[in-house]
């Protein structure tokens, strides 16, 4: 079994954290972030996107190298790599500028959708701009997994449907009647499972027949929350890839959430 990751990766640029000035920085992305975790579970791991011919692009293949991901297909361009600044107050994130860098240009060719649709599993997400390319990879039975983040009216929600087998969705409130009658629509018009996560309340999955809830792990101490999300599908991705239930993906989803959220970055290093 093996995974690709299609779309983003950028650095957060930490400017202030709890109202003292900082330069702190690390590689990262949706694709980024799931990828290496999902890695780190022992899936072997691609990456398609496209990063800066900068510095912070050479970290950014540095880093994914290190980490053991195929980065044949991170392209490399002629710009600046995409960059994301933040301040950290507490547990809270505030986002500032989003710099978009080459990613205003990405686009993935004929070569990256026929390497995609050698994987077992592709995941992309909200602002991967990837979704031209799965109607490619669904006629080719290749399964295909998008988080939606926390926007849930987003036009990219009905229009990936038909194409998505593993939904995620970030809902600020916890389980009630409107999510339910959410992931039960996802899954009434095609999608096999719709998971939606509820920060340090759990989670909560539906799978056609039977919504499944599952807890956190409790830890001693939150570091930073970055990447909580992206972990959490890489664990939930790993149990789909093994044949686990969902309940498990769940759990597994939770315990590798639960890891990184007690580091700075968005997976623990070796």
């Amino acid at each position: 079994m093996k995974a690709a990751m299609i779309g983003d990766n950028c650095m957060d640029v930490y400017v202030r954290i709890n109202g003292q000035e900082v330069n702190r920085r690390y590689p990262t992305g949706n694709a980024v972030d799931t990828g290496v975790n999902l890695q780190k579970l022992g899936i072997p791991t691609s990456i398609i996107s496209t990063t800066g011919n900068d510095a912070d692009g050479q970290w950014m293949l540095r880093s994914l190298t290190k980490e053991g991901l195929d980065v044949s297909h991170l392209k490399v361009g002629n710009g600046a790599t995409a960059v994301t600044y933040m301040d950290l107050n507490g547990n809270d994130r505030v986002h500032g500028e989003y710099v978009e860098g080459v990613l205003e240009h990405m686009v993935f060719d004929e070569e990256d959708m026929a390497f995609a649709a050698a994987h077992d599993l592709v995941h992309t997400a909200l602002w991967g701009k990837a979704e031209a390319v799965l109607p490619y990879l669904r006629e080719k039975g290749v399964k295909i997994s998008f988080d939606y983040a926390d926007r849930l009216e987003h036009p990219l929600v009905e229009s990936t449907l038909p194409c998505v087998d593993y939904g995620f969705y970030s809902y600020h409130n916890s389980r009630d009647a409107f999510i339910e009658a959410f992931l039960k629509d996802k899954t009434d018009r095609g999608m096999k499972i719709a998971v939606a996560t509820f920060g340090d309340r759990g989670s909560l999955a539906y799978d056609g027949n039977t919504f499944t809830e599952c807890g956190v792990c409790p830890v001693k101490t939150i570091v930073n929350t970055v990447g909580a999300g992206d972990s959490y599908i890489s664990g939930f991705l790993y149990g789909i890839l093994n044949g686990y239930s969902v309940k498990e993906c769940m759990e597994m989803g939770a315990k590798v959430s639960s890891e990184v959220i007690q580091v700075f970055e968005p997976w623990v290093s070796d």
